[in-house]
Protein backbone atom coordinates (compact mmCIF):
# COMPACT_ATOMS: atom_id res chain seq x y z
CA UNK A 1 0.00 0.00 0.00
CA UNK A 2 1.41 2.82 -0.74
CA UNK A 3 1.95 6.17 1.49
CA UNK A 4 -0.59 9.01 1.90
CA UNK A 5 0.22 12.30 0.53
CA UNK A 6 -2.07 14.18 3.17
CA UNK A 7 0.11 17.12 4.53
CA UNK A 8 1.38 18.15 1.00
CA UNK A 9 -1.98 18.48 -0.54
CA UNK A 10 -3.19 20.19 2.50
CA UNK A 11 -0.14 22.34 2.18
CA UNK A 12 -1.40 22.85 -0.88
CA UNK A 13 -4.34 23.99 -0.60
CA UNK A 14 -3.80 26.44 2.04
CA UNK A 15 -0.97 28.25 -0.23
CA UNK A 16 -3.75 27.82 -2.62
CA UNK A 17 -5.75 30.15 -0.55
CA UNK A 18 -2.70 32.63 0.89
CA UNK A 19 -0.06 32.85 -1.60
CA UNK A 20 -0.78 31.61 -5.10
CA UNK A 21 -4.04 29.70 -6.39
CA UNK A 22 -2.06 27.44 -9.15
CA UNK A 23 -1.34 25.59 -6.01
CA UNK A 24 -4.85 25.47 -5.63
CA UNK A 25 -5.65 23.59 -8.80
CA UNK A 26 -2.45 21.36 -7.93
CA UNK A 27 -3.96 20.51 -4.40
CA UNK A 28 -7.87 19.80 -6.23
CA UNK A 29 -6.29 17.23 -8.78
CA UNK A 30 -3.51 15.59 -6.25
CA UNK A 31 -6.76 14.96 -3.62
CA UNK A 32 -8.86 13.21 -6.27
CA UNK A 33 -6.06 10.80 -7.26
CA UNK A 34 -5.97 10.48 -3.64
CA UNK A 35 -8.64 9.49 -2.70
CA UNK A 36 -9.39 7.42 -5.74
CA UNK A 37 -6.79 5.51 -4.69
CA UNK A 38 -7.67 5.11 -1.06
CA UNK A 39 -11.33 4.61 -2.33
CA UNK A 40 -9.44 1.50 -4.60
CA UNK A 41 -7.62 0.51 -1.21
CA UNK A 42 -4.12 1.02 -2.92
CA UNK A 43 -2.91 4.01 -0.82
CA UNK A 44 -3.39 4.15 3.19
CA UNK A 45 -6.06 5.77 4.40
CA UNK A 46 -5.22 7.14 7.53
CA UNK A 47 -4.57 10.53 5.60
CA UNK A 48 -8.17 10.65 4.03
CA UNK A 49 -9.27 13.61 6.44
CA UNK A 50 -6.11 15.82 5.69
CA UNK A 51 -6.44 15.07 1.97
CA UNK A 52 -10.81 15.81 1.51
CA UNK A 53 -9.40 18.75 3.59
CA UNK A 54 -6.97 20.14 1.14
CA UNK A 55 -8.79 19.50 -1.92
CA UNK A 56 -11.65 21.38 -0.25
CA UNK A 57 -9.09 24.78 0.29
CA UNK A 58 -8.19 23.63 -3.63
CA UNK A 59 -11.17 23.65 -4.91
CA UNK A 60 -12.15 27.06 -3.23
CA UNK A 61 -8.37 28.64 -3.88
CA UNK A 62 -9.57 27.71 -8.07
CA UNK A 63 -12.99 29.25 -7.64
CA UNK A 64 -11.16 32.79 -6.52
CA UNK A 65 -8.91 31.99 -9.55
CA UNK A 66 -11.73 31.34 -12.18
CA UNK A 67 -13.65 34.46 -10.80
CA UNK A 68 -10.58 36.50 -10.92
CA UNK A 69 -9.78 36.04 -14.24
CA UNK A 70 -13.59 36.47 -15.43
CA UNK A 71 -13.65 39.86 -13.45
CA UNK A 72 -10.53 40.58 -15.68
CA UNK A 73 -11.95 39.65 -18.74
CA UNK A 74 -14.69 42.05 -18.13
CA UNK A 75 -12.83 44.99 -17.26
CA UNK A 76 -10.97 44.33 -20.30
CA UNK A 77 -13.79 44.21 -22.45
CA UNK A 78 -15.40 47.47 -20.62
CA UNK A 79 -11.94 49.03 -20.86
CA UNK A 80 -11.87 48.36 -24.75
CA UNK A 81 -15.72 49.49 -25.40
CA UNK A 82 -15.45 52.65 -23.23
CA UNK A 83 -12.54 54.02 -25.77
CA UNK A 84 -14.63 52.98 -29.23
Amino acid sequence: MRPHRGPVILVFGILGLVLCQLFGIAAWSMGNQDLQEMARGRMDPSGKDMTTAGRICGMIATGILIFQVVVLVVMAIAMLLMRA
